[in-house]
């Protein structure tokens, strides 16, 4: 198929599938285009590394072709009138940018249900959630609606809505990915990251992505992996080519992606104690197939796990409170039209949905005088005790396994209790803490048939290698 023909059924099957409401907004004319001048770019044989990919974006990624909402009725019809740096990369690497994915408001969220353009539903099943805050883009993913979708990551907004849809989702270190371009929601948590059915097109993808950025004072200094030869999954259906092929081979120590995992942390029983039985199966499961790539597992211990929940919440809903201050009415998005005095309260009062206001307000209360040192200033030490732990771990092990999410998808409007729709990250929030990569690995079914998936984490900077070690394991 060509391109462009592959571009409209994508298009075709975001119409027919409109019921999920995983997208906002299409790109129909300008994907097309695109997808026309790299039809005529590979038949000169002048294609670009991810030339006709067709990629979906998440609602807080800045494309001035597209309105930009973050979900939220605030910003509602609002077009930037800039491209994120990631999405001039990709760009300018062939891709085909066909969409905007709907999500949690300002990605505050882990079901997809805050969106002010209303919930995005599962695609197996309507009655439950995709996942948060990036439903939009695992849904988009798994549903066939394009090649790969880009998320944020917060606190496992990528990870737990992949694993409910049975896709890959990964989030890379901090800083690897330029932010510019991304609005805000925790800024020293927030990273850009890649959904896809394969684990070569999410390296690709990050090849692509990655590197420094001038316009982002927090990207990290580390060249591009975009030359470098892409991992291929074990469970990839297309042939590997000679590169591909000898990622499975730990001999080839030059090959940034021939580095399999060969130590794998794994936890105890005790860790998992929240987590449901189908969940503990495929844990024991994909720790065998760990093991069966030659890899020693070796059991390990994150001390201090329990204060990766409050930690979390205390650093990013003050950062929260403080970045969504520029939403105020005057210089863009929604105006109410009180009085002069009265306009910023209600601007934000009608602009914002519940979720955003509970956060605002929770990010406020422990920046404020008297409260500061008692909870912000305690958390930031505490973000130290765990990247500390996590620096401790990774001198033992290559990659640590574990579950992603302690359940598979819920029902929509069970989780009606903020705290208990909060767990639901435990076990992804401490990557975005340590600022490590991490992914979250397709690995079976439940009973009822809905995806589980596992998660490996890497250290920090061992983005490429983290990939290898996914690539290399068996599928379920």
């Amino acid at each position: 198929m060509t391109v462009r023909e592959r571009t409209q059924n994508f298009l075709q099957r975001i119409g027919d599938r409109s019921e999920l409401n995983a997208f906002l907004a299409t790109n129909d004319q300008g994907a097309l285009r695109d997808a026309d001048a790299s039809d005529e770019r590979i038949a000169a044989g002048l294609a670009r590394p991810l030339e006709g990919k067709v990629i979906a974006l998440k609602d807080n990624i800045s494309f001035k072709s597209l309105p930009m909402t973050c979900g939220s009725h605030i910003l509602e019809g609002f077009k930037p009138v800039y491209n994120a740096t990631v999405v001039e990369r990709l760009q300018n690497a062939g891709a085909v940018i066909i969409g905007k994915t709907n999500m949690d408001e300002f990605a505050m969220g882990s079901s997809s249900e805050t969106s002010y353009y209303g919930p995005v539903k599962h695609p197996l099943d309507p009655t439950l959630v995709p996942g948060g805050s990036s439903g939009g883009s695992a849904v988009a993913v798994a549903d066939n609606m394009c090649d790969v979708a880009l998320g944020s990551d917060t606190g496992g907004s990528i990870r737990q809505p992949a694993a409910f849809c049975g896709v890959y989702g990964f989030k890379p270190t901090y800083g690897r990915v330029s932010r510019y371009g991304l609005v805000a929601f925790a800024s020293s948590l927030d990273q850009i990251g890649v959904f896809a059915n394969n684990i070569a097109d999410v390296a690709d993808t990050f090849a692509v992505m990655s590197g420094p950025d001038p316009m982002d004072s927090t990207s990290v200094p580390q060249p591009t992996s975009a030359n470098e030869p892409r991992p291929a999954s074990a469970n990839e259906p297309r042939p590997a080519s000679a590169d591909e092929s000898r990622t499975a081979d730990p001999s080839h120590n030059g090959d940034p992606f021939a580095r399999a995992a060969k130590r794998v942390g794994i936890l105890s029983r005790s860790a998992l104690a929240g987590c449901d039985e189908p969940i503990l199966s495929a844990y024991d499961a994909f720790v065998d197939r760990l093991r069966s790539t030659g890899a020693i597992i070796i059991e390990v211990s994150i001390p201090n796990s329990e204060i990766w929940i409050p930690t979390y919440f205390i650093l990013a809903t003050a950062e929260a409170s403080s970045n969504l201050a520029r939403f105020d009415g005057v210089r863009y998005g929604l105006r109410a039209q009180d009085g002069v005095a009265d306009f910023m309260t209600a601007s934000r009062t009608e602009g914002f949905g519940t979720e955003v206001k509970r956060r605002i307000m929770l990010g406020t209360y422990v920046l404020s005088t008297g409260f500061y040192d008692a909870y912000y200033k305690k958390a930031q030490q505490a973000r130290r005790l765990i990247s500390n732990a996590y620096a401790d771990i990774f001198k033992r092990v290559d990659v640590l396994a574990l579950p992603t999410t302690p359940s598979t998808a819920f029902v929509r409007g069970e989780k009606s209790e903020p705290v208990q729709m909060w767990l639901s990250d435990f076990f992804t929030v401490s990557a975005n803490i340590a600022g490590i990569p991490a992914i979250s690995i397709p690995s079976g079914t439940d009973d009822a048939g809905l995806p589980i998936g596992m998660q490996l984490q890497g250290a920090m900077m061992q983005d490429e290698a983290l990939l290898a070690a996914a690539a290399a394991v068996p599928a379920p």
